[in-house]
């Protein structure tokens, strides 16, 4: 009792207690200090290796802290000159991202009374502190440097949009739902929000293995019949090379996408006046690093126009998804109280494919831009997809596989079962029912009746057989 009346009641973890300012402080500095240290204990293992390093440790946390800033979307500047450099690394985005949407939903997911600026946006502010501190610190001269307004500016955005994401994750809320209600109620998919966001993401994971797919075959490719492209990367040294690879590695999410805007047929670009799609690949000189090795030799497309299939591919998963949702398959029941969720109509079918590709179609731009960015000025001032064709293709090939699909997904899930000929009609009762209380046959129901039939006849005749051989029986 005594413990218990000697510690401060606003300390109590709990209904009774909340979490003070300084906690949600120091959780967003923490999540930026574990992002800093993913992306500095590398480059400083380098710079430890390298021999005759020309930079100090200064230097080596100054390249960690434009890496770790690079990785958020900020805006870089290259060399003596002022070369742009934009390109993000979307694997130290997708860390940062996770690490801010976790922490914000582990604060926002605590009870109890708190500060009114604690929470979420206390942890968006410890963040921010470490980012200010960071673009401050890459000022000075080096390799990369910040520009400070642009680099605060943005970090603050994408740290606020991650944490607002995260401090909403309990509410499941989209864009799916306004987008159906649009639509007239003769049109309009009853309860296919989840169907939809389902096949969009489908689809999302398609294009993506399809683009990783692409990867590997490169990969494959250039290690097998490449001719020596590339191998220009090894004369750095040990430590070069194994600073080349982490970056290659940091840049894989962007490679796979570029890998599956070239399946979608649009390409992607690597500098000025150049294309890399199926149609053809006209390119001029370009940097020497491990990813640009993968790059297909310049002509026409000829067999690599067979990548194309893999849209088609990909858009299969979602046609079944929302083909088995306009059937009623995985859909909860109608209000009305029906036993089953009532089929849609093959106009909101379409309406749902049609959905799920504008979400689609919207991530694919999205990711798109993301994914590319500026790696000097003049001929290398973009690389990577075009954001709206990659939009535009991706929904284009959704719609044109997924809308017949899912409408003969839909029309065989719905089609009456066909009663097997010899065997007991259903509802009579008998063996051959096919289901219980007399539910009509499935075809895989049919097909193992009639297999089993088969079998009882080809048996049945063979022991006729061995009868009629034996010869007459004594007595």
């Amino acid at each position: 009792m005594t413990q218990l009346m000697g510690r401060p009641i606003l300390e109590v973890p709990g209904e009774l207690g909340g979490r003070p300012l300084p906690a949600d402080l120091l959780a967003g500095v923490r999540t930026a200090l574990v992002g800093l240290a993913a992306v500095g204990v590398p480059v400083l293992g380098l710079w430890v290796a390298t021999p005759y390093a020309d930079n100090g440790a200064a230097g080596a946390t100054r390249l960690a802290g434009a890496l770790w800033l690079l990785g958020h979307g900020a805006p870089l500047v290259r060399g003596a000159a002022g070369a742009p450099l934009t390109v993000t690394p979307l694997l130290l985005g997708v860390l940062a991202v996770v690490q801010l949407y976790r922490a914000a939903a582990g604060v926002a997911a605590r009870r109890g009374p708190r500060p009114r600026w604690g929470g979420p946006v206390a942890v968006w502010a410890g963040y921010c502190a470490v980012a200010v501190a960071v673009v401050l610190h890459c000022t000075g001269d080096g390799l990369f440097r910040t520009r400070v307004l642009p680099d605060v500016l943005v970090v603050g955005l994408v740290t606020g949009l991650a944490t607002a994401a995260g401090a909403r994750s309990a509410r499941a809320s989209g864009p799916v739902r306004p987008l159906l209600d649009r639509l007239p109620p003769s049109l309009r998919p009853s309860g296919g929000e989840a169907a939809v966001r389902g096949a969009a993401l489908a689809a999302g994971a398609g294009l993506a293995a399809a683009g990783g797919l692409l990867v590997a075959v490169a990969a494959v490719l250039a290690a097998v019949v490449g001719g020596g492209r590339g191998a220009a990367v090894l004369g750095g040294g040990p430590a070069a090379l194994a600073g080349l690879l982490l970056l290659g590695v940091a840049l894989l999410p962007n490679a796979v996408l570029w890998g599956a805007a070239y399946a979608l047929g649009p390409g992607f670009a690597v500098g000025a006046g150049t294309a890399v799609a199926p149609a053809g690949t006209a390119l001029g000189p370009v940097p020497e690093f491990p990813l640009f090795a993968l790059l297909p030799a310049e002509g026409p497309g000829g067999w690599r126009w067979a990548a194309l299939l893999l849209p088609v591919l990909a858009a299969v998963v979602p046609a079944v998804l929302l083909g088995r949702a306009a059937a009623g398959r995985g859909r909860p029941a109608e209000p009305a109280g029906e036993p089953g969720a009532a089929p849609w109509s093959p106009v909101a079918t379409a309406a749902a494919v049609l959905a799920a590709a504008l979400l689609t179609g919207a991530g694919a731009a999205a990711l798109g831009w993301l994914s590319g960015g500026a790696l000097a000025g003049g001929r290398m001032a973009w690389i990577g997809p075009v954001p709206w064709w990659t939009g535009l293709a991706a929904a284009g090939w959704l719609v044109l596989v997924a809308v017949p699909g899912a409408l003969l997904t839909r029309h065989r899930a719905l089609r009456p079962a066909v009663a097997v000929p010899g065997v007991a009609a259903p509802g009579d009762g008998g063996v051959g029912d096919g289901g219980v209380g007399g539910a009509p046959l499935t075809a895989r129901a049919r097909l193992a009746a009639q297999a089993h039939r088969g079998a009882l006849l080809v048996r049945a005749r063979a022991y006729a057989a061995v009868v009629r051989l034996s010869g007459p029986r004594e007595g």
